[in-house]
Formats: C-alpha cells, sequence, structure tokens
C-alpha cells in the first residue's frame, strides 16, 4: 500500500477508488465497497478492499452532511453533482464495514498497529456517519 498519512485519503487505493467514483451517479460503487468488507466474514481483509470502503464510507457520511475536513474535495463535488441521500441502511452497512476493517483478520490494523493517527482518524469517520 502506498501511504503517506493515516487519514481515509493518505493512500493510494482511496484515491485511485475516489477518481473511479467520478463514473458513477448513483450509490452502487459505494456499496460495492462496503459490501466487498461486509462479505468477506472472517476471511482476511486485504490493505487495499478496507481502504476503498473506508473511502465510501467517507461519501456516506458527506452525503449525510458530514464530510471529512480534509481531502474530501472530490467527495464533496461529486456529491454536490448528484442529489443523492444516504440511508439509515446505508450509514449502517459503513459503521459496519468500519467494525469489521478493524478487526483481525484484517490488514490495515496490522500497517497501523497502535497508530494513534489512523485510530483517531477512524474514530472521527465513525463519529461524522453517526452524527446524521
Amino acid at each position: 500500500m502506498g501511504a503517506w498519512n493515516a487519514t481515509s485519503f493518505g493512500n493510494d487505493a482511496a484515491c485511485d477508488w475516489l477518481g473511479d467514483l467520478e463514473g458513477y451517479e448513483d450509490l452502487s460503487f459505494v456499496q460495492e465497497a462496503l459490501q466487498a468488507v461486509l462479505s468477506a466474514g472472517d476471511d482476511y481483509i486485504e490493505c487495499d478492499t478496507a481502504c476503498e470502503a473506508i473511502a465510501a464510507a467517507e461519501v456516506v457520511a458527506a452525503l449525510r452532511g458530514y464530510p471529512a475536513s480534509s481531502g474530501a474535495d472530490d467527495i464533496n463535488e461529486w456529491v454536490g453533482s448528484n442529489e443523492l441521500e444516504a440511508s439509515d441502511n446505508l450509514v449502517r452497512k459503513a459503521l459496519d464495514a468500519l467494525d469489521r476493517i478493524q478487526r483481525e483478520p484484517s490488514e490495515l490494523p496490522e500497517l497501523w498497529e497502535d497508530d494513534p493517527d489512523w485510530q483517531a482518524a477512524m474514530a472521527d469517520l465513525r463519529k461524522r456517519l453517526k452524527m446524521g
């Protein structure tokens, strides 16, 4: 994983996913990214899959009116150009995906082992998802 910081968009996988989001006018791409994590069950979750789901959760938070404070300009632009709403069910999926990403077996907790910045970024995203 190419990463330069522990934020939701501080890695190549999330930024690439965000670039692909521009080709969608509905929430199917967001749903797919979250479902990829939720469908893993107890299987190992690769880093890129987790980073894409985190980026998707950021879209959900932005749709609810609580975008990330940094790195979300593309999401804010996409949200502004698409009149979509994040249902309570979609918020629940995003929160469930975050729960699954943060527990073993999952590569991200291994990579960011006890990093307070990553823990803070995940807590902030979780808080913003619950605000709506």
